[in-house]
């Protein structure tokens, strides 16, 4: 795998001669409602888009960051977009039929030896490590178990930021949802202590990364995965609150992006 030896020519090497690997979703989707056909083909294709965009990339990035940069800033945040659209796939189809169960295994994808022949998840094969273990966005699992207090005022973080007294601060969401439907509720306050956990490791890992990668690896690293991670989270929670028939709260996409503020 690249950047475990800790050297950036090792791992810039290891980048020329990979692709990444994501595992086939369409082989575990049950029998799809031909009400939902058209949202969960969208859903697919836009997982191959995705994965093409990490693979471009991958093959741009040579030499960039520290011995993690691949894991941090592409296989990470790839794991993420996964996991959001395959949720929506699941949702679709249970809005019509029951829920298919299982696919939040499908989002972390890998790197394989052997060129740019990257695999398709919409059906066209060529799945290179079909049945990839997975090793994208270790954090995940934390994130979800996490509790922290995301309820109202903007939502920063505590961290000294890389020894420079700077910290990342977020948009605040909970005041830009509104009502909420009882039967929503407690997912979305569960995504919006998610929201927390999620900046409260961003400026962790800040404090923890002084001197690492080149220029741009707070950007690269930190900033533009915990995007992706907020993205997602908030996707939930407008899916919960359209899935009990409310109409979901607009503009919350806008409130993903963080910024460095001053300590």
């Amino acid at each position: 795998m690249a950047g475990q030896d800790g050297s950036g020519d090792a791992d810039a090497s290891t980048k020329a001669a990979s692709a990444i690997s994501c595992p086939a979703v369409t082989g575990s989707l049950p029998e799809i409602p031909a009400e939902a056909r058209a949202e969960v083909d969208r859903n697919l294709a836009l997982l191959d888009t995705q994965l093409a965009e990490a693979n471009k990339r991958l093959s741009t990035s040579q030499g960039e960051g520290g011995p993690n940069f691949v894991q941090n800033a592409i296989l990470g945040p790839l794991a993420d977009k996964r996991k959001s659209t395959l949720d929506r796939i699941a949702i679709s189809i249970g809005r019509h039929a029951e829920k298919p169960a299982g696919l939040d295994a499908l989002a972390e994808c890998t790197l394989s030896d052997g060129g740019a022949e990257a695999g398709s998840d919409n059906g066209g094969g060529g799945e290179a490590g079909g049945a990839a273990s997975p090793t994208a966005a270790a954090s995940q699992p934390a994130e979800e178990q996490g509790g922290g207090a995301g309820q109202g005022g903007q939502e920063q973080g505590g961290g000294a930021g890389a020894g420079s007294g700077q910290t990342i601060s977020c948009p605040d969401v909970a005041s830009g949802i509104g009502d909420v439907p009882a039967a929503a509720q407690a997912e979305v306050d569960r995504n919006i202590a998610l929201l927390q956990t999620q900046l409260d490791e961003a400026n962790k890992r800040l404090a923890s990364s002084a001197g690492e990668g080149g220029p741009n690896f707070v950007q690269n690293a930190i900033l533009g995965p915990l995007k992706d991670k907020r993205a997602s989270t908030i996707d939930r929670i407008e899916l919960s609150i359209s899935r009990q028939g409310s109409t979901a709260p607009s503009g919350l996409d806008a409130l993903a992006g963080c910024s460095l503020a001053s300590g």
